[in-house]
């Protein structure tokens, strides 16, 4: 049986341009541009993949197969497909935290300082790339609000999260004061994603 791709869904929105012109009456034109993009349209059997590959990506496409109602060669081609427009970027082992010294967390706020190295102004962007080069740190997030960036940081213990901040985080140029929220407990960790009902 030839394997079924759903197609391509087409979307699209309207940037609106402003020109203004400098006659005496000052008008203001506007165009409207037509913007296309193309995005994968996911039906219910794709989304019933992905749940099955996020709570176990180490199944068999002859598991996902049964499950689904659907070929293997499908399953595959499928898979594939999502894997090739960057739906599924990866497939990694969830580690114990604990049972590797690596028990505390700590949520590291940044705040940025606009200032010049040189003639040259210092990007955002760019202090945000040079924290995440840190082996603690498992996240780095430019955000809103009164603080600049958020850094989720793993280490062995309270100590080790402080020399991270002073000897670390706080040498990088850029990063002016940084606030730091330890973990107590953890509820709920997953990297899993909520996935909503097929498009219609």
């Amino acid at each position: 049986m030839k394997p079924h791709n759903p197609p391509l869904l087409e979307l699209n929105f309207f940037a609106e341009k402003t020109e203004i012109f400098s006659n005496s009456d000052r008008h203001i034109a506007r165009k409207s541009e037509r913007i296309t993009t193309m995005q994968p349209r996911l039906d219910s059997k794709d989304l019933r993949i992905l749940r099955m590959i996020q709570d176990d990506c180490r199944l068999a496409t002859r598991e996902i197969s049964a499950n689904v109602g659907l070929p293997i060669t499908t399953v595959f081609a499928r898979i594939k497909r999502m894997e090739k427009v960057g739906i599924i970027k990866g497939y990694h082992a969830v580690l114990d935290a604990a049972k590797l010294n690596c028990s505390t967390t700590a949520f590291v706020l940044a705040s940025f300082a606009y200032q010049r190295d040189g003639d040259k102004t210092l990007s955002q962007r760019q202090v945000a790339k040079e924290v995440a080069q840190f082996p603690e740190v498992q996240e780095v997030h430019i955000i809103s609000g009164d603080w600049d960036i958020m850094i989720k940081v793993r280490a062995s213990d309270v100590e080790s999260v402080g020399k991270f901040v002073v000897d670390k985080l706080r040498l990088v140029k850029g990063v002016e004061k940084t606030l730091t929220c330890l973990v107590f407990e953890s509820q709920k960790e997953t990297t899993s994603i909520p996935l909503w009902p097929p498009q219609a």
